[in-house]
């Protein structure tokens, strides 16, 4: 294992210098005296030792960065991401957390053989969908510790472990930009090498008497198959599932230091759920006879990265997730045993969409394997007392929603006995007991979930005012179901794009130069120029000259014919969208995959 450099610190601060032919990348925090140099011409980078001559014909822009993402090497040119802003969001273990608050990406253009007007319409492509990638939301990063390691791994890190560069550290799960790393990694710039993780991060300190409590809340989203919620659905055939992500609640008290670790992931069964245009798309299962391999898969990996598992699955037992629901019990009758239990916990049946407190069947149901699993639990010389040796997996259909709220609960359940077992909580205290706490953890918990729900459905969390307030109001039932309203259109007219970027962000497809970026098939006919602003459109003209001549029916009955001719062409138009729903949805467009 090769050794790195202990005192070479990340860069933390840097100025880049925009020349025509070249961007520099200058250390100003005192650490280095070198310069990273990268050519627009072809992307490759060089360490050089002073900044470039400037002159009247090479007048260079200059700005103020905060670290490199990385360089997305493409055939039709490179592309650099920097941090341009960043905004300190709290201390994981004591270390600085900086969240990405704005991002920009540089490039060069290096396609040169391509005829014009290809490459006109390859780099319009590229700067629609890097345009989206800039936009990602919810990237984290510390110059200081590895935050894609849980608490637990960071502690059982070996001596050689901890003095390898952070890059060298990270779970490849949660890197973020791995992919982008690449070229980077190619040259050796390990001061430059800044791992970024997508997820969220939250904390808040309380007082409980006289003792100072400090709570963080961290989330890390896996990139092996990430992507937007309709377009990324169940497991791939590796076990790799939709929406995985950790979540970890911390707190620091008396010198101690607690950490409880909960997963959520998709239902690891190959299946999908194609946008159409209907509001909730039927659920299609596809290679049924492999689901019992990849749920061996799947849980063979939690297995050996978190011990004994505990799946609770949340989904309608009737309808079209009754069928998911039931396949995904089958598939894990032959992996049961001691190590990995299943359990089904009807969650809409159950709790409704107000009675959420019912949840304290499920957490009788499970609290045994909570009590045996235990905690991370640190002494204040940061000698480890005990380890987790279980996680808890939870998932409905999206594993946002329910997920959320479920979690949330066994969190506070966790927490309660800690605080017990630190000696802070008598054997009848509760968070409740204390108001100001009590609130901070329930709105700590509700812009968690929030999160995780914009980065993979583009809206805040559904059923968040339970979260937020301990109770379902009428702000919320209404904030839902605009929520509801917004996951349809994003989902079925945006995410396609998304997608795409989110692909090529993480090298799951290679775009080629001999490749056009349009699809492959000639549309004809009414495809070539379906859309649906055109098609709401016709439908709000006929219903509005519908209603019009419904008004003018009692001066004309011929108006009443009218009416009924708009009013039918509404409808044909309306059930023509329906019946044709794929042609109107933006999809992506992506197919190529990595080698």
């Amino acid at each position: 294992m090769d050794k790195a450099d202990p005192a070479q610190k990340l860069y933390n601060k840097m100025r880049l210098w925009e020349f025509p032919d070249q961007y520099v990348v200058e250390p100003t925090d005192g650490s280095s005296s070198s310069f990273l140099a990268i050519s627009r011409l072809d992307g490759s980078m060089s360490v050089i030792d002073d900044i470039p001559q400037c002159s009247s014909l090479r007048v260079p822009k200059i700005q103020t960065i905060y670290g490199v993402v990385g360089m997305l090497k493409l055939l039709a040119g490179s592309y650099l991401f920097v941090i341009t802003e960043r905004e300190c969001v709290g201390s994981y273990l004591g270390h600085p957390i900086f969240k990405i608050m704005s991002m920009k990406v540089f490039c060069d253009h290096s396609v040169k053989n391509s005829p014009e007007e290809q490459q006109k319409k390859m780099e319009s492509e590229f700067s629609r969908l890097l345009n989206v990638a800039e936009r990602t939301q919810g990237l984290y990063f510390s110059y200081d510790v590895n935050i894609t390691l849980s608490a637990q791994r960071l502690h059982d890190l070996g001596d050689e472990s901890k003095l390898l560069p952070l890059w060298r550290q990270a779970d490849p799960r949660f890197l973020w930009n791995s992919y982008m790393l690449e070229v980077l990694i190619d040259n050796k710039l390990d001061p430059y090498l800044l791992p970024v993780m997508q997820g969220s991060f939250h904390s808040f300190q309380a007082a409980i008497g006289k003792d100072i409590l400090d709570v963080a809340l961290i989330a890390r989203r896996c990139t092996r198959r990430t992507g937007t919620r309709m377009w990324r659905r169940g497991a791939d055939a590796d076990g790799f599932v939709a929406n995985f992500v950790e979540t970890e609640q911390i707190i620091q008290l008396k010198g101690y230091t607690a950490s409880f670790i909960q997963v959520r992931g998709s239902i690891p069964l190959l299946w999908d759920q194609i946008v159409d245009l209907t509001y909730k798309p039927k659920f299609e299962i596809v290679r049924p006879e492999e689901a019992p391999r990849v749920v061996e898969r799947h849980f063979l990996d939690l297995r050996k990265k978190y011990g004994n598992v505990l799946a609770v699955d949340l989904v309608n037992k009737h309808g079209g997730e009754g069928r998911l629901c039931e396949k995904f019990g089958h598939a894990m009758e032959p992996i049961a045993s001691d190590d990995v239990r299943y359990l089904h916990f009807d969650f809409h049946r159950i709790c409704g969409h107000v009675h959420f407190e019912r949840l304290s069947i499920l957490y009788d149901q499970i609290e045994d394997f909570l009590i045996k699993s235990r905690y991370l639990l640190l002494n204040e010389k940061g000698e480890k007392v005990e380890g987790q040796v279980g996680v808890v997996r939870t998932n409905c259909i999206d594993c946002l929603d329910r997920t959320n709220v479920t979690q949330s609960m066994i969190a506070r359940k966790m927490l309660e006995f800690q605080l017990r077992r630190l000696g802070v909580f008598d054997a009848e205290e509760t968070i409740s007991t204390h108001p100001n706490f009590d609130d901070s953890f329930k709105i700590l918990w509700a812009n968690h979930g929030d999160d995780i729900s914009i980065q993979y459905s583009g809206t805040p969390a559904l059923k968040g005012d339970f979260v937020r307030c301990g109770q379902r109001t009428i702000q919320g039932i209404l904030k839902d179901g605009w929520n509801a309203l917004m996951r349809y259109y994003l989902n079925n007219f945006c995410d396609g794009t998304k997608q795409d970027a989110i692909d090529l962000l993480q090298g799951h497809y290679i775009v080629s130069v001999s490749r056009s970026m349009t699809p492959t098939t000639q549309k004809g006919g009414i495809e070539a120029i379906a859309s649906f602003p055109l098609a709401f459109s016709l439908i709000m003209t006929g219903l509005f000259f519908a209603t019009m001549s419904l008004r003018r029916v009692r001066h004309d009955w011929w108006n009443l014919l009218f009416s009924f001719m708009w009013a039918s062409m509404s409808l044909v138009i309306a059930a023509f969208v329906r019946a044709n729903g794929r042609i109107f949805c933006n999809r992506p467009r992506l197919h190529q995959p990595r080698p």
